[in-house]
């Protein structure tokens, strides 16, 4: 999923010249966040094994969502099932409710 994903990511942020942390590596935070998406398990909960806490990947998520990455990703792969033929895309129904978190 992340060779898919890469391409679609906005630019790094840019850091000032000699100063600031490092940034957290997309691919890393990439994971934590499909770990909390698949889990679903809270941001606050995220295991350290990521190497990327938790506000870090909540914020990466929300810039991400604001620059419309997942969408993005959902109309790919669905492009990718469909050239393989592994999807019939005549027949798909899409069903959902959308609630904003507290």
């Amino acid at each position: 999923m992340w060779e898919i994903a890469k391409p679609l990511l906005p630019p790094a942020r840019a850091r000032p010249r000699g100063g600031g942390v490092a940034n957290i590596d997309d691919e890393a935070v990439f994971a934590a966040i499909i770990y909390v998406l698949v889990s679903g398990c809270a941001w606050r909960a995220l295991p350290p094994c990521f190497g990327a806490s938790k506000s870090t990947v909540h914020r990466r998520f929300a810039i991400w969502s604001r620059a419309g990455v997942w969408e993005r990703l959902h109309q790919k792969v669905l492009q990718l099932l469909d050239e393989r033929n592994l999807v019939d895309l005549s027949r798909v129904v899409l069903d959902s409710a959308h609630v904003r978190a507290k």
